[in-house]
C-alpha cells in the first residue's frame, strides 16, 4: 500500500493524532564571561544532576540539558522549555551564560573540559567513569558539541486503530514495535533534509579543533574556520563519530527490533584492542567502564534512536526486549542561535510532520549498500549541502539534492494534512529553503557574520548575552519556578536515598551490572 492510500485510510481517524507525545532535551555550555567553558561545579540552586528530572548534565559538568515531559502539543512543550530557561537565567551566576549554539565556545584544552559529576553512589559513579571513557577514546573537546534530541510517540488509539485497518491478525506490541522501526529505518534514510534544513552550525571556533585531527575547514578569519556549503559540521567529519566500531564491523542495524537490540550488544560485548591499550584502570582509577568497542549502548552515535520506557533497574536494552518501543528520539538537530529557544514552533510542525512521513512512507529493509549511499549522503549535506548542483544517491540514482528535497517535502505536507492546517503551512514555508538554501540557517548565520565582520565566537557570543538579558526581562512564572525549585529539593534528597542504599563496592558493582541479561538469550 503507498503513502497516498495510507493517508486517505487514516484520514476519518487523523484525531486520534492529537492524542501523540512529544519532549525535547535541549544542552548548552554554562559560559564564563571571559568566553570559555565554566570551570565551576553544577549550580547547586539546579539541585542534583543524577536525579533531576528536568535540569541535569551531559558529558561536562558545564554542559546542562534542559529537559521537557512529554507533551501533547508544541505550544505546551515550548512553554515548558522556555520558562525553564527563564529559571536557569535566574539561578546562573552573574558571570556566566548559556551558549546558544551547537559547536563550543572558546576551548583551552582537554584539561579545561571538568567531566560531570553524579555524587558517590555506584551509579553516579558509572555515570562520571563512562564519561571519562569518552574523552579517553575520542577526547574531551569533542564531548563539548550541543544538539536538541526531539522525543515523539504515536498513541495507544493511533496504533491500535493502524492495528486494525492494516494489520488485524498481528498483537499491539508486535504492530507498533515493528512500526517504530521502520520510522526509524527512513529517518535514517531521509535524515539529510534535517541537516539541510535545520543545520546551523557551518562555522567553529579555531581552538575546537586545535591540535585535534586534520579537518578540510577553511579560514573564515583569524578566529574562526568554516566551509563555505556546510549545513552541519556537528553532523559531519568534526563531529561524533564511532570509529572503532566501522574497524570492527559493529553497525546498529535496524531492520527489527531484535536486529538493532543485538547488533548494540555484538558493540557492548566485543574487546577493542585500541582500547584495550588505554587499559581498565590507571593508579587504581578507572579509565572506562570497559575496554569493549561500546561501554553501553549509549555511547554508539545515532541520529535516531528506539528508546523504551523509563524501568528502574533494568538497562535500556533489556527494557526494549522485554516492553518494545515507547518513542523514537532524533538527535540530529542543532541549535539554532536565531532562535532564543534553539528550536521554534515551526520547525517542531514540520518534525511531527516528518515523523508521520517516516511512520507511513515505505520502509524496506536497509542493506549494506543503501547504508553506503545513507552514510555518504549524510556527510555530503553537512559539509556541502548548499552546493548548488549538488546530488545524492538513493537507490544507486544519483538525483540532484533540489529534485529530492522537493519530492520529499511534498509527501512530508500531504502527511502534515493529517496534523492540522498550522503543520501544512509550516512545512511549506520550510520547504522554501530547498529552492532558496539562502534560507537555511546555515546560511543565514554565515551571511550575518559576513555582514558584521564577526567570527563564530563574537557572534554567537552577541546572542547569548541578548538572550540573557532577554529573559531576565521576562516576568516570573511563579508556578513554575516553585516546581523547579521542589525539584531541585527532591532530587539531591534521592541522590542521598541512592548513596545510603548502596551495598556492595564500585568493583563489584560493575560486575554485576555487566553480568550477561535475559535478552542475550533470545
Amino acid at each position: 500500500m503507498n503513502l497516498t492510500d495510507k493517508i486517505q485510510i487514516l484520514k476519518p481517524y487523523s484525531a486520534l493524532l492529537k492524542g501523540n507525545l512529544m519532549g525535547i532535551e535541549k544542552e548548552g555550555l554554562r559560559v564564563s564571561r571571559k568566553g570559555g567553558i565554566s570551570q565551576t561545579p553544577h549550580p547547586s540552586a539546579f539541585g542534583c544532576a543524577l536525579t533531576h528530572p528536568n535540569i541535569t548534565t551531559d558529558f561536562s559538568e558545564s554542559l546542562i540539558e534542559l529537559v521537557t515531559p512529554p507533551m501533547h502539543s508544541a505550544d505546551e512543550m515550548l512553554s515548558f522549555l522556555s520558562k525553564t530557561q527563564h529559571y536557569l537565567y535566574q539561578h546562573l551566576p552573574k558571570d556566566q551564560s548559556f551558549w546558544p549554539a551547537s559547536m563550543p565556545c572558546v576551548i583551552r584544552g582537554e584539561t579545561y573540559i571538568p567531566i560531570a559529576q553524579y555524587g558517590s553512589s555506584n551509579r553516579g559513579m558509572m555515570k562520571t567513569v563512562y564519561r571519562h571513557g569518552l574523552a579517553n577514546r575520542y577526547g574531551s573537546v569533542m564531548q563539548t558539541i550541543a544538539g536538541i534530541h526531539f522525543n515523539y510517540s504515536f498513541s495507544t488509539e493511533f496504533w491500535e486503530q493502524c492495528r486494525l485497518l492494516l494489520a488485524p491478525n498481528e498483537t499491539l506490541r508486535a504492530f507498533s514495535d515493528d512500526g517504530y522501526m521502520r520510522l526509524t529505518r527512513n529517518v535514517v534514510r531521509y535524515g539529510w533534509l534535517i541537516s539541510y534544513l535545520f543545520g546551523a552550525s557551518s562555522a567553529v571556533c579555531k581552538s575546537f579543533l586545535q591540535g585535534y585531527h586534520e579537518h578540510s575547514l577553511v579560514e573564515f578569519n583569524d578566529s574562526t574556520l568554516y566551509k563555505p556549503y556546510a549545513t552541519s559540521l556537528r553532523m559531519g567529519d568534526i563531529g561524533y563519530q564511532n570509529l572503532a566500531e566501522d574497524e570492527a564491523g559493529v553497525k546498529a542495524n535496524y531492520n527489527s527490533l531484535s536486529h538493532y537490540i543485538h547488533s548494540l550488544k555484538a558493540g557492548m560485548q566485543t574487546s577493542c584492542s585500541k582500547y584495550e591499550a588505554i587499559g581498565l584502570k590507571h593508579r587504581g582509577e578507572y579509565q572506562q567502564l570497559n575496554t569493549n568497542i561500546l561501554q553501553i549502548e549509549n555511547e554508539y552515535y545515532a541520529s535516531v534512536r528506539p528508546k523504551p520506557s523509563v524501568e528502574e533497574g533494568k538497562k535500556p536494552l533489556d527494557a526494549l526486549n522485554d516492553s518494545g518501543i515507547d518513542y523514537i528520539e532524533l538527535r540530529s538537530i542543532d541549535i539554532n542561535p536565531l532562535s532564543p529557544l534553539g528550536i521554534d514552533k515551526d520547525q517542531i510542525y514540520f518534525l511531527e510532520a516528518f515523523m508521520l512521513f517516516c511512520l507511513l512512507e515505505f520502509s524496506p529493509a536497509i542493506s549494506s549498500r543503501e547504508q553506503f549511499e545513507i552514510d555518504n549522503n549524510d556527510r555530503l549535506v553537512a559539509h556541502e549541502g548548499r552546493k548548488p548542483g549538488l546530488k545524492l544517491m538513493h537507490q544507486g540514482q544519483s538525483t540532484l539534492l533540489k529534485k529530492c528535497g522537493e519530492d520529499l517535502c511534498k509527501k512530508i505536507e500531504s502527511c502534515a494534512q493529517l496534523l492540522s492546517k498550522d503543520h501544512s503551512n509550516a512545512v511549506n514555508d520550510i520547504a522554501r529553503r530547498i529552492n532558496n538554501p539562502d534560507l537555511t540557517p546555515s546560511a543565514v548565520t554565515l551571511s550575518q557574520m559576513k555582514d558584521r565582520s564577526q567570527g563564530f565566537f563574537d557572534y554567537i557570543n552577541s546572542f547569548s548575552k541578548k538572550y540573557r538579558r532577554d529573559f531576565l526581562s521576562h516576568e516570573v512564572d511563579q508556578q513554575h519556578f516553585n516546581y523547579l525549585d521542589k525539584q531541585a529539593k527532591f532530587s539531591c534528597e534521592k541522590q542521598a536515598e541512592i548513596e545510603r542504599a548502596d551495598n556492595v563496592s564500585f568493583d563489584q558493582f560493575l560486575v554485576d551490572y555487566f553480568k550477561r541479561s535475559p535478552c542475550d538469550e533470545s
